[in-house]
């Protein structure tokens, strides 16, 4: 989800995501509340942090509370490395609406938090 809010506040970023543990596909929650915002990231194939630890970046950002914890150590150049942590939508148990209210306050925390990052580091720069 925030690689998607990143990639509708300035397309022309290049904004990269990867799992410590990504599933075989895209969470259909998270594509579901992520097109009530009117982001499709339904075409997205979760990808491996692994694939990336090798790369140089501006910023790497964990954003699960788990990732902090076990992100590797990535050896390509990193000007700065965040945590900007939200819990796992996906860990949400109950009814499938209580399910579908916790993707949609995840959701919403990582459009604010992201949006404060993007305006404070990238948009001013």
């Amino acid at each position: 989800m925030a690689e998607g809010f990143l990639k509708t506040f300035d397309p022309s970023m290049e904004v990269y995501s990867g799992g410590t543990f990504p599933e075989a596909r895209i969470n259909p929650r998270a594509v579901q509340v992520m097109q009530e915002k009117g982001i499709d990231i339904s075409g997205g194939k979760p990808s491996s942090v692994d694939e990336f630890i090798h790369e140089a970046f501006d910023y790497v950002i964990t954003v699960c509370d788990n990732a902090k914890e076990t992100c590797p150590i990535f050896t390509g150049k990193v000007g700065e490395l965040l945590h900007i942590g939200f819990e796992d939508p996906a860990e949400a148990q109950g009814s499938e609406e209580e399910i579908l209210t916790k993707f949609r306050e995840i959701r919403d925390l990582i459009e604010q938090d992201f949006l404060i990052f993007y305006t404070k580091n990238i948009k001013e720069s």
